[in-house]
């Protein structure tokens, strides 16, 4: 954090506030623009078979032969749902006459790139691209290929980022989106790459009341990915364990005592009426 920065917020002037928030506009800005670039190269590390190698290669620094142009990254851009493997539908979104808005989410958000149709939740926002891009921009390039449990909290220890939150994982999402597709320069509306709406579509599935058991499930299957250590990533008590018998014997007496309690009070009132 800024030092003094919520003083100068409060308390400032509409000036001084202006001034503040294009500050932090621009940082942002100069930030993302860092992780665009570094993805850029870094993922052709990671969308590459181990032991072998892209063919046709992909250049590191230009991306005119990625997106659709190219069996990998076309593969993995693919929307959840439509099949890669036809030749019909791939020729169609190379044409561009498939035209893919941003709430189509890719297939590479699934672990293993597998999407279930009878179950959508199923892998969604777990797979290792995700999570490399994530420890790459998050912690540092290095950790990508360490184990969880020795990860260092690089950056995200210098910012005071603690645990991994939804809209870092839809950042992430976006970034390695845009890394994967031909556009040549990041922009939120570019009608051809819909970020924003891809980002907003992400987040709100995130806020969705109806969805928070999957969603704070999720979380805490990334804190224990990139936070280990965090107490966001401890696991819940196991419902049939010792200690989860305790809480639930300690909360009965509680309740007990409780309705016990409210009885005495109830009768008391009574006779006082009386």
């Amino acid at each position: 954090m800024i030092p003094g920065l919520e003083e100068r917020l409060m308390n400032g002037s509409e000036e001084e506030v202006a001034v503040v928030a294009s500050l932090i506009q621009k940082g942002a800005a100069s930030a993302r623009s860092d992780d665009t670039k570094s993805l850029k190269g870094a993922i052709l590390d990671w969308i590459t078979p181990k032991g072998q190698s892209l063919y046709p290669p992909l250049s590191r620094n230009v991306k005119v032969d990625r997106g659709f142009h190219h069996e990998r990254t076309g593969s993995l851009l693919c929307p959840a749902g439509m099949d890669w493997s036809n030749d019909e539908t791939k020729q169609l979104l190379r044409d561009g006459e498939t035209v893919i808005s941003g709430d189509q989410w890719p297939i590479f958000l699934y672990r293993n790139s597998i999407y279930d149709a009878e179950d959508p939740w199923n892998g969604l926002f777990r797979s290792g691209l995700l999570v490399s891009a994530y420890k790459h921009i998050f912690t540092s390039p290095s950790s990508v290929e360490r184990e969880p449990k020795a990860t260092r909290a690089g950056n995200a220890r210098i910012h005071g980022m603690t645990k991994v939150t939804p809209a870092s994982v839809g950042y992430v999402a976006t970034q390695v989106r845009f890394a994967l597709s031909s556009s040549p320069v990041f922009s939120r509306t570019d009608t051809a790459t819909d970020s924003e709406r891809f980002y907003n579509s992400i987040l709100d599935l995130f806020e969705d009341v109806d969805e928070q058991e999957e969603v704070n499930e999720l979380l805490l299957w990334w804190n224990r990915q990139v936070f280990p250590n965090s107490s966001t990533a401890r696991r819940p008590v196991s419902k049939n364990s010792a200690l989860a018998k305790i809480r639930e014997r300690r909360a009965a007496l509680k309740a007990t005592a409780i309705a016990s309690g409210s009885s005495r009070c109830s009768g008391s009132f009574s006779n006082d009426a009386l």
